[in-house]
């Protein structure tokens, strides 16, 4: 859950004035979780904090407020008045916005002062202002002396990581916390996976893997370190016909060799196998997983910094 500026702006752009309710505090049950949140605007809406009767009041309220910025904050019990079972305590937050109040973000750190004087709870924002710009920490979605606490929303990169072994774990272990990457992981059974996956890492799995392929993004970009030289062959195959921005495969110099041939036989070109790294990483920096996972995770941000720089000077 976070705010996601670009959205509030070209929502504004497209119906003048906007609103977005953020569950901000839960007590006991809540259909949704703190930071689940939904637009509203004249005549529509998108999103959900949890659907029932808390909702449509909540939109009514809102929606009948939008002439002119404004922000504030309610608790709402959820009981038999609302015809809801949760038996909880929800704090909304209301916020209505136009061109000329659009929020802000500080070290990818979204903090808006509702119930309170700005410069009240400066201890606390000043943590999780240290946090977010001293270690690039993205605080959860809180509400703290009547400020509303949110992380920045940024659109992140689709990295697929096939195979759940040494090198895969140890490749979700170094890039799962950094902020540029949605990673689905996949491999062929639930066993394979640790139980210790990191929360925000998406895991899928069946027998015939694979067959995920045709759900990956266009853009996405994969790494291929499954258990099976014949899987990273139908991987292989597969992506090529699918499409990707990068991929990846982890092996030898003689296995890409005798992958390339093999690829040549199913019907892909040579430009087309080219697209594909292999060995990944920097083989020279070494062939423990984490030096693997290290190298790898350094070659993709490079990637990334130089495909930057070359879209800065077309734009």
């Amino acid at each position: 859950m976070a705010f996601d500026l670009n959205r509030l702006q070209t929502l504004i752009a497209r119906h003048g004035h906007v609103a977005r309710i953020v569950i901000a505090d839960v007590q006991g049950s809540s259909p949704r979780e703190v930071g689940a949140h939904i637009w509203v605007w004249q005549d529509g809406q998108s999103g959900t904090i949890g659907g029932g009767a808390l909702e449509y009041q909540a939109v009514e309220q809102v929606r009948a407020a939008l002439s002119r910025p404004a922000s504030w904050s309610a608790v709402h019990p959820l009981g038999p008045q609302l015809g809801q079972c949760c038996g909880g305590v929800v704090r909304l937050v209301y916020e209505i916005f136009d061109q000329h109040s659009c929020s802000v973000s500080r070290n990818g750190v979204v903090i808006r002062a509702i119930d309170v004087p700005t410069g009240q709870g400066a201890l606390a924002l000043s943590r999780i202002d240290q946090a977010a710009r001293g270690w690039g920490q993205r605080p959860m979605p809180t509400w703290i002396d009547g400020h509303m606490i949110e992380p920045e929303h940024h659109p992140k990169a689709p990295l697929w990581i096939w195979g759940a072994g040494h090198v895969g774990r140890a490749l979700v272990h170094v890039m799962a916390p950094l902020p540029q990457y949605d990673i689905t992981w996949l491999d062929v059974a639930a066993d394979r996976f640790p139980p210790d996956v990191p929360q925000d890492v998406n895991i899928l799995y069946q027998g015939r893997v694979d067959q995920y392929l045709p759900y990956a993004p266009k853009d996405a970009q994969h790494l291929i370190v499954t258990y099976s030289h014949a899987l990273d062959l139908a991987l292989c195959d597969a992506i090529l016909r699918h499409g990707f921005s990068f991929a990846g495969l982890i092996g030898s110099k003689t296995k890409w060799a005798r992958f390339r041939s093999r690829l040549a036989s199913m019907g892909h070109s040579p430009d087309q196998i080219r697209r594909i790294t292999c060995p990944i990483g920097r083989p020279e920096i070494g062939k423990h997983p984490f030096e693997i996972a290290i190298s790898v995770s350094s070659c993709l941000l490079e990637r990334q910094v130089t495909q930057t720089h070359m879209n800065e000077r077309i734009a």
